[in-house]
């Protein structure tokens, strides 16, 4: 067919084995990174208590596991990715629009896991090697990058283009490794920091920095909408596995059980560590890999770092690789298979500047998260309007890889989707400019700018009425 290959091909029915638990696995696997410790502790560092802080990850999390779930039926009742399902809302060519925006933010994550992955290589050099961290400046000041870290972050990226060059196979080890390891060191931090910090009962006497409920609500509502930001990616891009479900039922309860508690445990670990080194050092340390670097043994040190780095390695191909590796592929089947959709996301993740968006914890959720979840929430809101309400769950396959078929609407394009997404966007427009500070805030109405902080949720709802709306009476 024109518009697949190998990668886009339907999943024969022999071939859709996932059960309940892989799903489970999976998530399990997913939520067991660093970015998800760094995402609860920067709610610690923002001025949340601890239980303020782990409801706030658990709320999200019970959010987005809906759309998750929601998305993950046509993967499972039909065996396509999430390109191919795009295409049945946005049209066989109009689908590439949803499948770049997905990819690019895939490109920003993958950015980020390389630069913690090699900024924890940077830590255990320094240990033996004290000068990696007097080099010569060679990078522009506004860049905000030292040398001795932009070495280990290009090593550590061309390890992980290996990989990709080695073909996904090669990670099945790797993510062994991390299922076996990353829970021991999460419980390796907690013993620490109940240990450094005297007990539980200090650590969850740390008040919260808020002054009143206003002020705490200010914060909040932004840091939901960055929590379900956090996986508004895979809430799309989720039939790329579930089209290997055995059943709807799997693919389902394996979300629902495995992403909410995952997220929330070590979520909860993240908080507690975090937490403990305010009373410890008398400052807050959300950064794991920076803490690790203030322990005193250099051999466990070193140790600890390797471990990082080895199972942000496995992350990284497993959750930032593989889909946009489809996505690009979407736009030229014939043209770009997976280890050149690999490379390409390799490319870009690297001039993202991933440093400066994780240097920060107002960066991490306000800058990142949150700007990301105003393109993705659209999106998700046509897919899930379209499939649902306007489809009721029937689509014809074949049609979805020709340009003869009901998906082909104007040129390969459907005009109504297009419309629907932009009118998710814009409104969140004026309130990200002002929060990089593009524009003055006060030039823009507070009602204006503080949609931004729920850019998620406006545009979901904004681009799936819409779209029902413009759709309803054209579909065949």
């Amino acid at each position: 067919m024109k518009y697949s290959n190998e990668d886009l091909d339907i999943v024969a029915q022999e071939k859709r084995v996932w059960g309940t638990w892989n799903y489970v696995a999976l998530w399990i696997s997913m939520s067991l990174c660093i970015p998800t410790y760094m995402i609860a502790s920067s709610l610690i560092e923002g001025g949340m208590n601890w239980w303020q802080a782990i409801l706030t990850v658990f709320l999200g999390n019970a959010i987005v596991v809906i759309p998750m779930v929601l998305n993950g039926d046509a993967g499972a009742r039909y065996g396509i990715n999430f390109p191919v399902f795009s295409r049945a809302s946005f049209g066989v060519l109009g689908a590439n629009i949803p499948a770049l925006l997905r990819a690019i933010v895939a490109c920003g994550w993958f950015g980020i896991q390389t630069w913690i992955g090699g900024y924890a290589i940077y830590q255990a050099i320094k240990l033996w090697i004290p000068g990696i961290a007097t080099l010569p400046a060679v990078f522009p000041a506004s860049w905000g990058l030292e040398t001795g870290p932009a070495i280990t972050f290009l090593v550590f990226w061309i390890i992980n283009m290996f990989v990709v060059y080695l073909g996904i196979d090669s990670i099945r080890k790797l993510l062994l490794f991390k299922a076996i390891f990353l829970p021991l060191a999460a419980a390796s931090l907690l013993i620490w920091a109940l240990s450094a910090a005297h007990g539980l009962g200090p650590i969850l006497s740390q008040p919260s920095k808020f002054s009143s409920t206003k002020e705490f609500l200010h914060f909040f509502f932004p840091a939901l909408t960055g929590m379900v930001g956090f996986w508004a990616t895979l809430s799309l891009n989720i039939p790329d596995f579930t089209r290997y479900a055995k059943s709807q039922r799997a693919q389902a309860m394996g979300q629902l059980i495995g992403l909410p508690p995952s997220m929330t445990a070590f979520a909860f670990i993240g908080v507690v560590v975090t937490s403990a080194t305010t009373i410890v050092y008398g400052k807050t340390i959300w950064d794991p890999v920076d803490l690790a670097g203030k322990f005193d043994s250099p051999i466990l040190i070193s140790f600890a770092m390797l471990a990082v780095a080895i199972s942000t390695l496995a992350t990284n191909i497993a959750a930032n690789i593989v889909s946009p590796a489809n996505d690009f592929s979407n736009l030229a089947p014939s043209k770009i298979d997976f280890k050149k959709g690999g490379y390409i996301t390799g490319v870009l993740g690297a001039i993202i500047f991933p440093w400066k968006l994780v240097s920060d914890p107002n960066g991490y959720i306000f800058t990142w998260l949150i700007a990301y979840s105003s393109l993705l929430g659209p999106i998700g809101g046509i897919l899930i309007v379209d499939y649902f309400l306007i489809r009721k769950k029937v689509l014809v396959v074949e049609e979805l890889y020709c340009d003869t078929g009901r998906y082909w609407y104007r040129n390969g394009f459907n005009p109504n989707a297009i419309i629907a997404l932009l009118a998710g966007i814009l409104p969140n427009v004026p309130g990200f400019l002002t929060t990089i500070k593009v524009i003055p805030s006060n030039l823009v109405p507070i009602f204006i700018s503080s949609l931004y902080h729920y850019a998620w949720f406006v545009g979901f709802g904004i681009s799936g009425t819409i779209y029902y709306l413009l759709q309803k009476r054209q579909v065949n």
